[in-house]
C-alpha cells in the first residue's frame, strides 16, 4: 500500500517516496501549451505549493519522476531550462525592511546557485539582471514559479496603514519587473490565496491568465470522485475494515465531510488533506478547518458583524468573488477564496453572471459556525 506523505509538498519526495500521487499532469500539459503567464488561488493547504514543485521538476527535465504518468510521453525531455522557485512562505516580511532584506538575499542566494555574478545593487534591477543572465548562460529562457504571492500582503492586513502600504509598494516594484523581463521568460505561474485587486500582477500584465474559476483547470487541485477512489482504493478497503463499515457507507461519509469545494459551479473536488488526514487516522475529524484560521479573517468577520455572511446559500454577483482591494475586503470573496464558502452554483444572462455560494461540506460548516458561536458567546458576556 503507498504511503500517505501528509504535508509533503515536493514532487520528487512523493515519487522517490513510493506515495500516492494524484496525476495532475493531463491540466499541467494542457496549461502549458494554452499560455505562459498564469494566476492560480486556492485555499491553504489545497496542493498549490505540490503543484509548483511538480513544475519545477518538469521543466528541470527530471524525467525519471514523471514514469507512468500521463505527461511523459508528451514532453520534450531534451530541453531543460533554468527555473528560479519564489516561496513567500519562507521569507521574513513582518515589516517592510525585513521583507526587501529577503528579498535581496533570495536573489542573491539564486545568483551564487546558477554562478552569476550580478552588478546591479538595487532589488529590482538585480532581479531583472539574475534573471537576463540566467536566459544568457544557459541558453533557454527562464521559468518563474511563484508560491504564496500574497503572503506578505496577506499576514500585515492589521498592521499600521502606512506599514502595509510599504509592503504592498515593495511588491508592486518587485512584480513589475517580471512583466520588464518578458523576452527572458518562458513560463510565470503564480499562487495564492486571494486575488488582490490593484497589485501590479494584475494590473502591468495584460497577459496574464488567471485560471482560478476557469472550468478548464476546475480540478488542477483537490480530488474529484473518481481520483479518490482510483488512487486510495486500498486504503479505502482498510479503512472499511477497520471502521466496520461498507465500501459505500464509506464513500458516503467522506462525500459529506470533505468533498464539495468548486471554482466553476459544475465540478467538486475534495479537501486534499482532510482526505490524506482521514486515511491516516481512520477517523472523521475537522483536519482542514484546525490548521488554523487567518488572524486577518477573524478580524474582518468581527469588524462587519454581518451573520448574513454564514448563511446556508448566498447569491452574489460575479465582481463579489473575482477579487478585492485590500483596504476594502468584501467579506464574501475573503471567505470564498480562503475556503470557507465555495460555488454551489453559476448562472449567466445577457447582463450578469452571478453565484450561489455556501459551505462546501460537513467538516466546514459546523466547525465554522461552531467557532462563530464561541466567539458571539463572549461578546455577549462582554456586555
Amino acid at each position: 500500500m503507498k504511503q500517505l506523505a501528509i504535508g509533503t509538498q515536493t514532487f520528487a519526495n512523493l515519487r522517490n517516496n513510493n506515495a500516492v500521487y494524484v496525476d495532475k499532469t493531463e491540466d499541467i500539459y494542457k496549461l502549458i501549451n494554452s499560455g505562459n503567464v498564469y494566476f492560480l488561488s486556492r485555499p491553504r493547504r489545497f496542493g498549490k505549493s505540490l503543484l509548483i514543485s511538480t513544475l519545477k521538476e518538469l521543466f528541470k527535465g527530471s524525467k525519471e519522476l514523471f514514469e507512468g504518468l500521463y505527461i511523459y510521453d508528451k514532453w520534450d525531455w531534451s530541453k531543460q531550462y533554468p527555473v528560479i522557485r519564489l516561496d513567500f512562505t519562507a521569507l521574513a516580511y513582518d515589516t517592510p525592511e525585513n521583507l526587501k532584506r529577503s528579498l535581496f538575499e533570495f536573489v542573491k542566494t539564486t545568483a551564487r546557485q546558477h554562478n552569476i555574478e550580478l552588478q546591479n545593487t538595487q532589488i529590482e534591477t538585480m532581479f531583472a539582471e539574475l534573471i537576463e543572465k540566467m536566459h544568457k548562460s544557459t541558453g533557454q529562457q527562464v521559468v518563474m514559479l511563484v508560491d504564496e504571492y500574497d503572503k506578505p500582503v496577506i499576514d500585515t492586513l492589521n498592521k499600521a496603514k502606512e506599514v502595509h502600504q510599504e509592503i504592498k509598494e515593495t511588491l508592486h516594484n518587485f512584480y513589475q519587473l517580471l512583466k520588464g523581463s518578458d523576452a527572458h521568460l518562458k513560463f510565470v505561474f503564480m499562487t495564492g490565496v486571494s486575488r488582490f485587486v490593484g497589485l501590479s500582477i494584475f494590473s502591468a500584465w495584460n497577459n496574464l491568465y488567471d485560471i482560478t474559476m476557469d472550468s478548464e483547470f476546475a480540478t488542477i487541485c483537490g480530488y474529484t470522485q473518481e481520483e479518490l477512489e482510483s488512487n486510495f482504493k486500498e486504503h479505502i478497503e482498510s479503512t472499511t475494515e477497520y471502521m466496520g463499515k461498507s465500501k459505500e457507507e464509506l464513500l458516503s461519509k467522506i462525500k459529506h465531510w470533505y468533498n464539495g469545494y468548486s471554482w466553476d459551479g459544475k465540478t467538486f473536488v475534495y479537501n486534499p488533506f482532510s482526505t490524506l488526514k482521514l486515511f491516516y487516522s481512520k477517523e472523521f475529524h475537522e483536519y482542514w478547518f484546525n490548521t488554523g484560521t487567518p488572524t486577518f479573517l477573524i478580524e474582518q468577520i468581527k469588524k462587519k458583524d454581518d451573520l448574513e455572511l454564514f448563511a446556508e446559500q448566498q447569491r452574489v454577483r460575479e465582481e463579489g468573488l473575482s477579487g478585492f482591494a485590500a483596504e476594502e475586503v468584501e467579506t464574501s470573496a475573503l471567505l470564498f477564496q480562503t475556503g470557507y464558502l465555495t460555488i454551489k452554483k453559476k448562472e449567466a444572462t445577457e447582463m450578469e453572471v452571478s453565484y450561489t455560494i455556501g459551505f462546501p461540506n460537513f467538516e466546514v460548516k459546523t466547525a465554522f459556525l461552531t467557532s462563530l458561536l464561541g466567539y458571539m458567546r463572549k461578546k455577549e458576556k462582554k456586555k
